[in-house]
């Protein structure tokens, strides 16, 4: 894909992975959709967009609410006339054992990570369809291929990323030409360990930041562009992205 002029939408665009990818897409002369709950960053960011000369809304979204998407969608589509590209990015890593019955947690984090993803995809979808060309990246994780012991609910949400991902790449890259790659990262700098209230694991978690080189939020960024600029005939299907270091 030609990136300049293209139009995107990049959920959980006020921090992190979101915020990274939205800087690096409107650099590259993509008109960028940034859509979060947070509305005083997302205008800060699209401020330092701006400043930088590119293009870029605001679009105060919480991918758990149907109706906000939908019309978080409607407006980019109406500003811009298309969308091209849809980063699905939102997520939630609160972590804790599964005994530990966290439940608020647990649904929060289906809500999110799950259910704000389909609907996201359920707004950008036919807007895609009717283009006959799109390409929506969906953050899983490592935690959507490996297991791991504390994570028992967010393996469980990003292993559906995951099939959902290569399901929804089955179905509609062929007959509409929308490519569909599922992002599966290890371990970024983030804020998702901001998520985390069980004061064991959030310790286990900095102490890996001592152990080994943590990709950046830039990192995950390049290799979007990386499968967004791959030729038209080519879906970048997965990307497994892990820093060097990381042993498991």
């Amino acid at each position: 894909m030609q990136l300049k002029g293209k139009v995107a939408l990049v959920t959980g665009a006020s921090s992190g992975i979101g915020a990274a990818t939205a800087k690096k897409l409107a650099a590259h002369g993509v008109k960028v959709g940034l859509a979060a709950r947070r509305l005083d960053r997302l205008h800060a960011l699209v401020a330092e967009i701006k400043a930088a000369g590119g293009d870029a809304i605001a679009l105060q979204m919480d991918v758990t609410d149907q109706a906000a998407v939908s019309e978080g969608v409607a407006t980019l589509h109406e500003t811009y006339g298309r969308i091209d590209i849809a980063f699905n990015n939102a997520g939630l890593m609160p972590i804790s054992d599964i005994a530990s019955l966290k439940i608020e947690e647990w649904h929060r984090m289906v809500d999110v990570n799950v259910k704000g993803l389909f609907n996201t995809v359920a707004a950008v979808l036919p807007i895609m369809q009717a283009q006959k060309s799109g390409h929506m990246i969906n953050t899983s994780s490592i935690a959507g291929r490996k297991t791991f012991p504390g994570l028992g609910v967010y393996c469980a949400t990003k292993h559906a990323v995951a099939a959902f991902s290569d399901i929804l790449r089955m179905e509609v890259s062929p007959k509409y030409n929308i490519r569909v790659t599922s992002l599966q990262p290890g371990a970024v700098e983030s804020e998702l360990f901001e998520h985390i209230t069980d004061e064991n694991y959030r310790a286990q978690m900095e102490q890996l930041k001592e152990q080994m080189k943590f990709m950046k939020s830039e990192d995950i960024a390049d290799s979007i562009i990386y499968a967004l600029q791959a030729p038209d005939h080519v879906d970048v299907a997965e990307l497994f992205i892990m820093p060097t270091e990381q042993p498991w």
